[in-house]
């Protein structure tokens, strides 16, 4: 079988997938060729047969949910949260969803407890995965979206209030969230490039969060992050979770186990590179 691998989305547009990918693979002391391919919806269904004599793929936007019906088999990870961003090829194509290991390594990494009370910003297709983990740990949730989006995290409590027994879910607008959290979360992109000087809630708002995680991993210190910081709030960014759930296809697709402190300094190197890819 070809050791070629590659991700897929559409538009693809800058991605940190290969520089990752190819770092974990000489990590691994493994071959393996990982590119990227801007593939439109329409076409997703007709180029599936080249992508199934592919080894494995990562799949991105907008296609984690359409690529389900083309797949062979789902893992658990993915029939759960009903979107797959890693797929391993063999005699048949088994679906994964690898952006949950990658948030709760993120935490376990930077220290950061789970079980408590957990603002989270969003309701989307990361904020669902988040919002599952979360609850799984056992504290509640607070859900803060903007207007627009409270038909949508209504769908989404209800659907968490059936799948998990005993959990406890709120809704609240983005600017009406307050209280004591253990955690704050960011799974909207606002701060992200180019748009980094805004961030989901007020200053005054973080004062009552222990920890905070931002999803945005471009750039390395959004807004949310500095002023955290500035408050003597610990803080994380999103890049850990983009290098431990690519860590976890290559467990899935080769068996690969990693040293930790490796990961963590390809962390850095992957911030490094993606500061020099945008010239920052």
């Amino acid at each position: 079988m070809s050791r070629a691998f590659t991700v897929i989305g559409h538009p693809l547009g800058h991605t940190m997938s290969p520089f990752i990918h190819d770092a974990l693979f000489q990590l691994a002391g493994r071959p393996g060729a990982y590119g990227a391919q801007d593939i439109p919806p329409e076409e997703l269904a007709g180029r599936f047969g080249e992508l199934r004599r592919l080894a494995g793929f990562n799949v991105t936007i907008p296609h984690k949910q359409a690529i389900i019906p083309l797949l062979d088999e789902l893992d658990q990870s993915a029939a759960r949260y009903g979107a797959v961003n890693t797929v391993f090829c063999g005699e048949r194509t088994v679906g994964y969803n690898t952006d949950a290991y990658g948030f709760l390594k993120s935490l376990e990494t930077a220290g950061f407890p789970l079980g408590g009370p957990v603002l989270l910003c969003g309701c989307g297709g990361v904020a669902r995965t988040m919002a599952y983990e979360c609850l799984l740990a056992g504290g509640p949730l607070t859900l803060a979206v903007r207007e627009n989006d409270l038909p949508a995290a209504g769908t989404l409590r209800i659907e968490l209030e059936q799948a998990i027994p005993g959990a406890q879910v709120g809704i609240v607008r983005l600017e009406e969230a307050a209280g004591q959290f253990d955690l704050l979360v960011n799974a909207t992109p606002v701060g992200m490039y180019p748009r980094c000087d805004a961030m989901p809630v007020r200053e005054e708002q973080l004062t009552g969060c222990r920890h905070v995680f931002d999803a945005v991993y471009n750039p390395r210190r959004t807004l949310l992050l500095k002023t955290a910081q500035r408050l003597g709030i610990p803080a994380v960014g999103g890049m850990p979770m983009l290098v431990w759930q690519a860590v976890r296809a290559h467990e899935i697709w080769d068996g690969t186990v990693y040293d930790p402190a490796d990961i963590q300094r390809l962390v850095e190197a992957s911030y490094a590179e993606m500061e020099r890819q945008f010239q920052k």
